[in-house]
């Protein structure tokens, strides 16, 4: 495996685009002189920006045509002769890349319905326990080891000095936004949390540009007399590094948890409709999940639903929220 031509392919959600970092560590750790490259969805290729170890970031942009894309990305993976290629997605489009890159090792889940063309396959199973990070490994385990490595991002220097002027005075990150309404604690236990919050700490608002009015809505109703609004206002790479300074980070189960999970930076996260052991629980080494056990509907799906099924959202109104320490 020395010297090798490696491609890691994740083309499912930011969550998932952020947790693949892990592969790309365990495979750099133990394969240092190989070019390794990643493959990503469009809108996540910021995460890999000058990636140290990262030979070249490939991005799938199915608004270019989803079959038309696809099958220009073939043609790009088989021109660049990948050896070895490692499959993090489990449906049939990644996996016909996979199938037909014409590497000679080839690694993916079984679930995938181009597996059986693979050289290695591997069972993915949701809510056994192991955080999703570990069933990565499995792709790797047979030419590493079993031990799973955690993921990691790199914010440049350049990032760095964008987001130093917020790292004057203590202050903690909220991001309480989710894609998905039963993944988000709801608005008022927001306000709540931001009123117990001493005021001496600046709280800022972390998110996407379409989470700016929930986060006006939560600055507006709190009593805390310092909030700033920051979402929209940084790229995913200076959130990470935003967050490994902050006293405590409070997420949803959702992309920010993860984000904080890559800068090994204090993790609150709030499960609602789902649960840790689906295998999106935080990985920082402080950290801490806050959920409603033992509900008779809970958990209601994997990903998530625009409303309660059952109308009565006790799994986040339920919530009990921490104590700021």
């Amino acid at each position: 495996m020395k010297n090798q031509n490696i491609l890691v392919i994740q083309t499912a959600f930011i969550g998932d685009a952020i947790l693949a970092s892990s592969v790309l560590e365990k495979l750099h750790s133990f394969f240092p002189q190989s070019r390794i490259s990643i493959l990503v969805r469009k809108g996540n290729e910021s995460l890999y920006q000058e990636h140290p170890f990262l030979a070249q970031t490939l991005v799938w942009n199915k608004k270019e045509g989803k079959y038309k894309s696809l099958f220009s990305l073939l043609k790009t993976i088989r021109k660049q002769k990948f050896d070895t290629v490692i499959n993090l997605h489990r449906y049939a489009s990644s996996g016909f890349l996979t199938a037909f890159s014409k590497a000679q090792y080839t690694s993916g889940y079984d679930k995938n319905p181009f597996s059986f063309l693979f050289n290695n396959k591997s069972k993915h199973k949701i809510g056994d326990g192991r955080h999703e990070t570990e069933r990565y490994n499995d792709l790797i385990a047979s030419i590493t080891d079993k031990v799973a490595a955690k993921p990691k991002l790199y914010p440049t220097f350049k990032q760095f000095l964008k987001i130093e002027p917020f790292t004057s005075q203590a202050f903690v990150c909220m991001a309480p936004s989710s894609v998905w309404f039963t993944k988000q604690l709801p608005k008022d236990k927001w306000i709540e949390l931001s009123n117990s919050i001493p005021k001496e700490v600046t709280i800022y608002l972390l998110g996407g540009p379409t989470d700016k009015l929930l986060c006006e809505e939560i600055k507006s109703a709190s009593n805390h007399s310092s909030i700033q609004i920051l979402a929209g206002e940084l790229s995913l790479l200076e959130s990470c590094e935003l967050m490994k300074h902050a006293k405590m980070n409070y997420v949803n189960d959702s992309g920010p948890l993860h984000l904080a999970s890559a800068g090994n930076a204090p993790t609150t996260g709030f499960f609602c409709s789902t649960v840790p052991s689906f295998g999106f629980y935080p990985l920082s080494y402080i950290s801490s999940v806050i959920e409603v056990k033992d509900l008779y509907c809970k958990p209601c799906g994997l990903h998530g639903y625009k409303a309660c099924p059952e109308g009565h959202f006790r799994c986040a109104k339920e919530i009990k929220l921490p104590l700021f320490k």
